[in-house]
């Protein structure tokens, strides 16, 4: 994984002003400043791979919507905060970037995560320089299944919304099942021994940093409000 600075972007480079999180101008500007950049994949109700973290609408357009409830047409129609940027797909964010930066992949879960994987890895067939990851475990062993050649790392928070995750994740066991390229995990995490551990073995990912002092040299630091 080579990575200019160890610095990935965090959705890009926005303000959430003129530029918001996970556009178009937003990873222009990462482009632009050489840096990689991170961003969120999500499937909407006509199969199209779209960059969008939430998976309602509300807070980026005002409007209380599912995207896998709406076609991209539909999705095309609300504008990002008020700005006059729409939801890019994922195909237009590739050619905008040509593989010249190195694109971090956040698969979003979902009912049918197998088909948006399908969808991803075809799409991404041509394509070279990216990483996936998840927080979902079967979504990461499923693309471990099915790609060759590629890293795809696994997504650790703080706190895991269903009680079952709260026991078992992340388990020595799961690790191994999922087998990891890496780990993306939450920076209140990085003191603890078991990923202290991991680190030693495999790259560790820490998100979501807004300073990059005080923070292990080895890791590689997903970063927000990054600066022109």
């Amino acid at each position: 994984m080579i990575i200019k600075n160890n610095i990935i972007a965090h959705r890009g480079m926005f303000n959430n002003k003129d530029i918001p999180e996970n556009s178009k101008p937003a990873f222009k500007e990462a482009i632009k400043n050489n840096i990689a950049f991170e961003c969120d994949i999500q499937l909407t109700k006509d199969n199209i791979l779209v960059i969008f973290h939430d998976d309602n609408l509300k807070r980026m357009t005002g409007i209380s919507k599912k995207i896998s409830d709406l076609t991209y047409e539909e999705l095309s129609r609300y504008k990002l905060l008020d700005t006059k940027y729409t939801i890019p797909t994922l195909k237009e964010i590739l050619k905008l970037n040509n593989d010249k930066v190195l694109i971090d992949i956040e698969i979003k879960p979902c009912k049918n995560y197998k088909k948006l994987c399908n969808l991803l890895i075809k799409e991404l067939k041509d394509y070279h320089n990216y990483i996936l990851k998840s927080f979902h475990p079967f979504i990461v062993h499923y693309l471990k299944k099915k790609t060759k050649n590629i890293e795809v790392g696994y997504l650790i928070s703080k706190k895991y919304p269903k009680k079952i995750q709260n026991i078992f994740l992340p388990s020595k066991l799961l690790i191994w099942y999922i087998n990891p390229d890496f780990l993306a995990i939450n920076k209140k995490l990085i003191n603890k021994k078991k990923y202290q551990t991991y680190s030693k073995k495999i790259p560790i990912l820490l998100w979501t940093i807004d300073e990059k002092k005080d923070y292990p040299e080895n890791c590689i630091l997903i970063c927000n409000n990054l600066k022109k």
